[in-house]
């Protein structure tokens, strides 16, 4: 009986990573599912249009004016004196920044020029207007 008690039980000093790569691969792929419902923004019905894609969304700022004439940065509804606020805020920690403003197709036009207005006579001048291109029929235009 005393070769049995001269061996001695070892203990494991090791970290099992199994459950942290399982915690690792189920993190992941919730933030795969969820990431782009957070930047859907407002639901917009954009105009038809022909132009060029901006090649870098990751530097744009997206404005919106849905049917109703509320405007949004990203999903915050803003009114005029707040809109040029927080676009000086935003575009004073990033200078190249690009101004997209997204109208729905039945907001009034003329709200959509004053805000574009508005942000060129605050001296920003990278402005744009979205549109829905791959939806346009460039050979039928229907006019009311």
């Amino acid at each position: 009986m005393s070769r049995f008690n001269r061996r001695k039980k070892h203990v494991k000093a090791e970290i099992n990573l199994t459950p942290l790569i399982d915690l690792m691969m189920t993190l992941l792929a919730i933030f795969m599912i969820t990431a782009p419902l957070l930047t859907s923004g407002i639901p917009l019905n954009l105009p038809k249009g022909d132009g060029k894609s901006i090649d870098t969304p990751d530097k744009t700022l997206d404005i919106g004016i849905n049917s109703k004439g509320q405007i949004y940065i990203g999903n915050q509804a803003v009114n005029d004196e707040q809109l040029l606020k927080k676009v000086t805020a935003i575009v004073g920690e990033n200078p190249n920044i690009r101004i997209i403003i997204s109208g729905d197709a039945k907001a009034d036009y003329g709200q959509v020029i004053e805000v574009m207005a508005l942000l060129r006579a605050a001296g920003f001048s990278q402005v744009a207007l979205k549109t829905d291109v791959q939806s346009m029929n460039p050979g039928i235009i229907k006019r009311k």
